[in-house]
């Protein structure tokens, strides 16, 4: 992690007593970064999981079954700007999850019922009505019962033939929009791949390999397993595109099936299917994945240390009480009350030599 002269005299100016008496929960710290862009201007990278695919490789359906919400689909591209997708595990069931977008500096509330609609017409602001894309990142904050915590970015998927209404350039716009996601050490890739397609000639797999040589840190997912099952097991066993972290398959909820029946049908293809039930059930199945996801996102090697933690901390306590010296509003009404332990949400952002007693 990279972090600037500037930023380090700006940490010696914080007081033990401020941090004492004003420091932001963690969890709200890693949330404050995110929502007023440090990340990017100031040089601080959180871990962040980047969903990279070609387009109709199934990207947004595995986002779907990671959170549960239905997302806009249709011919084409349909994540014209990256989406940033923040679950929210909330400790107790609720009647309807919250949800709501950031963007533009504005926040709109939304619910299940409205969300797709609400990401087409936001993203329509942020990229135009047209089919042209936008580097400006759209967040979707999904706070609900038994969500993993995690942040996700979707990226449009590649193409390289243009259609209607977008630029020519378009192919060299989102590798640009992908490049600058998947570059940063502490980005982890996750790579949609169709099982109907022969892995070495995906587009996503090459760009993956241009800035994560050894793989370490993609993990491929194989979307469409029930469309294509012949060979299935000899690719992912074979890996002649070197993916570190491994393979998961998947199948995808088809048409209106509600999640709890995507998840049975999925159950039932991999354990009765001639040929799929004969890969290993340890890279089988949307719950796999997300088990995966939560463990190669808490053992980062290039993620916060002790020093990071107490330096975006003191940045956060910064930034916020510019924001409400700016808005003119208590302090109380931005920060919350600091938590002296560690929330399980941001444990997952600290080296796990930090964790004492963790699970390996």
């Amino acid at each position: 992690m990279v972090v600037t002269s500037k930023r380090t005299t700006k940490k010696a100016t914080v007081t033990n007593n401020q941090r004492d008496e004003s420091s932001l929960s963690l969890v709200h710290v890693e949330q404050a970064l995110r929502r007023l862009n440090i990340t990017k201007e100031e040089g601080i990278q959180l871990p962040t999981i980047v969903v990279v695919g070609d387009q109709s490789s199934g990207k947004s359906s595995i986002l779907e079954s990671l959170s549960g919400i239905s997302l806009p689909r249709g011919q084409g591209i349909c994540t014209r700007v990256p989406l940033v997708m923040r679950l929210q595990n909330h400790p107790l069931p609720l009647p309807h999850p919250e949800l709501l977008l950031e963007f533009n500096g504005k926040t709109v509330f939304t619910d299940e019922t409205h969300v797709s609609d609400a990401i087409n017409i936001a993203t329509e602001e942020i990229a135009g009505s047209a089919k042209g894309i936008s580097n400006t990142p759209l967040t979707l904050v999904v706070k609900k019962n038994g969500v993993p915590d995690l942040t996700i970015v979707d990226l449009p998927g590649i193409t390289r033939v243009p259609v209607k209404g977008q630029p020519d350039n378009i192919y060299d716009q989102i590798k640009d929009i992908i490049l600058e996601y998947i570059t940063p050490e502490e980005s982890i890739i996750l790579n949609v791949l169709p099982a109907t397609v022969d892995f070495t000639t995906c587009e996503s797999i090459r760009m993956s390999q241009n800035v994560d040589k050894t793989g370490s840190r993609t993990l491929a997912v194989v979307t469409k397993a029930d469309k294509s099952p012949e060979g299935l097991l000899e690719k992912v066993t074979a890996d002649d595109v070197n993916i570190g972290l491994g393979y998961v398959c998947i199948r995808n909820r088809i048409g209106d099936e509600s999640f709890e029946e995507a998840r049975l049908e999925e159950q039932k293809l991999f354990e009765s299917h001639s040929l799929l039930s004969k890969i290993d059930k340890s890279i089988v199945g949307i719950p796999v994945l997300i088990q995966k996801l939560v463990e190669v996102q808490a053992k980062m090697k290039s993620v916060m240390n002790e020093d990071d933690v107490d330096f975006a901390v003191d940045e956060g306590i910064e930034e916020v009480d510019e924001l409400a010296e700016e808005e003119d509003v208590p302090i109380a009404n931005i920060r919350p009350k600091r938590n002296t332990k560690l929330p399980n949400h941001l444990k997952d952002f600290v080296t796990p030599s930090l964790k004492k007693g963790s699970k390996k």
